[in-house]
């Protein structure tokens, strides 16, 4: 029999086995948000779950269905509220949330649990949610682990990706980095015909409300998307997604897949 590692198409049986072998349990986070006129509104969920899946397989885990609502987007990294199709939750939301979560896992014997987001502005509420349920777990042997695909693009592969020089992550909303992976993943689901080619978005080192529209360009994607390739995807996939894996194996004593 093929081994599931969604947990969504599991059952309860067979998901209470994998909890007993002592599985780590992976939870997809993002948010749903515009991409620009190229790529779809659920990127910033479905890149985490799609490398999840990669994870699974090589440290034997179970992927939970992905947390598609995320915090707010902001103009100078997300294009903010101006296009349709964005929507954020509060911060505590996604805190409670994320509690939640990791406590009803917690209660049906989960020990291992590793969330992967792909939202920029989700870092530090993912961050509360998972200290939160913590505290009320903290004498148990539980372990979370909180990381940011994008934290682990290595040097090289940046310099692979970007001859001309890396431009931060900030500006990566929508541009070279998400469409290439876009390409690499889920290729029917990015329109290349309409890949952006504007110049960066130009802010002020600040966040102001009511928010700037003239500081998110028209297309919605924060620089040129342009230099994107399945190549570059695959790429970044295999190299972030080694490392990850290794770093999964370090903090939680896998041996092995």
């Amino acid at each position: 029999m093929t081994k599931r590692f969604l947990m969504a198409e599991m059952t309860s049986p067979e998901f209470a086995e994998r909890i007993k072998a002592g599985d780590l349990v992976i939870i997809p986070t993002g948010t749903t948000e515009q991409h620009g006129p190229h790529l779809p509104l659920g990127v910033d969920f479905m890149l985490p779950q799609a490398m999840a899946l990669d994870i699974a397989s090589q440290v034997g885990g179970v992927v939970t269905p992905p947390v598609n609502f995320g915090y707010k987007s902001m103009p100078r990294s997300g294009g903010g509220p101006f296009f349709p199709g964005t929507i954020g939750v509060d911060g505590a939301t996604l805190s409670h949330l994320i509690r939640d979560v990791i406590r009803e896992l917690a209660r049906h014997g989960v020990r291992k649990i590793c969330i992967l987001d792909g939202n920029y502005e989700n870092l530090w509420f993912l961050n509360e949610g998972v200290d939160l349920a913590y505290r009320e777990l903290a004498e148990s042997d539980i372990k979370i682990m909180v990381l940011q695909h994008w934290e682990f693009i290595a040097d090289e592969t940046f310099s692979s990706v970007f001859p001309d020089g890396f431009p931060g992550i900030e500006l990566e909303h929508a541009a070279v980095l998400e469409t290439s992976l876009m390409m690499h993943y889920y290729p029917d689901l990015v329109r290349e015909d309409k890949i952006p080619d504007n110049p960066p978005a130009v802010s002020g080192p600040y966040d102001v409300w009511p928010p700037h529209k003239e500081w998110v360009p028209q297309s919605g994607a924060l620089i040129s998307a342009k230099g994107a390739s399945a190549e570059k995807g695959r790429l970044i996939a295999n190299q972030v997604g080694n490392d990850i894996v290794g770093a999964i194996k370090r903090e939680f004593g896998i041996r092995g897949t």
